[in-house]
């Protein structure tokens, strides 16, 4: 899928939809809605994370969810740990990027909270550094990566694995799934 054909592109993203459908991960949607919101309603954070493209679709999420997306309704306690530039850039370069995450779910995480990280390959090291943070501090962890989960996936309460390795094929995928992992959660918080 490298030539800028419109209409192949539309139809290999419908056929990854398709494939994606296929794979059963309304289970794993549930599970994610419900840790969630869970979390939401006993006053706990959930904390998103991810890199580039991920970081932006982090960004989209935690915007949706504080500010509103499909009705009128109180905010949502949610926080990018991509969206701070003097965190990120004093945590890097005095100490390393690999933990930049792992660093804020320290500072923001608390026990019955919730990290999503979104990492198409599963295998963004600061994610996984931040699931393993947020593991050991006892909160929930939910995963949007591509096919297989990569070392994201032994650490993922709940895995959303996008059957496919192609990263923006990953990421037109991830922008469905999270918008309705967005809705739901509006909807039962009310």
């Amino acid at each position: 899928m490298a030539e800028a054909d419109l209409d192949r592109w539309l139809r290999e993203a419908g056929e990854l939809l398709a494939a994606t459908r296929a794979a059963g991960l309304d289970a794993a949607m549930e599970r994610a809605v419900a840790t969630t919101t869970a979390a939401l309603a006993a006053g706990r954070s959930l904390l998103v994370c991810g890199n580039g493209g991920s970081a932006a679709d982090s960004q989209h999420i935690v915007g949706e969810l504080v500010a509103r997306f499909l009705k009128e309704r109180r905010a949502i306690k949610a926080i990018c740990l991509a969206s701070n530039p003097a965190v990120l850039t004093a945590w890097s370069n005095d100490y390393a990027y690999d933990t930049v995450f792992a660093r804020q779910v320290e500072a923001y995480g608390e026990p019955g909270g919730v990290l999503l990280g979104l990492s198409t390959s599963g295998n963004s090291r600061n994610v996984v550094l931040a699931m393993e943070a947020a593991r050991a501090r006892g909160m929930a962890t939910i995963g949007m990566t591509g096919e297989g989960g990569g070392r994201m996936a032994a650490l993922c309460d709940v895995l959303l694995a996008v059957p496919s390795r192609f990263t923006p094929a990953i990421q037109q995928v991830h922008l469905v799934m999270y918008h309705c992992f967005c809705a739901a959660v509006e909807q039962r918080l009310g």
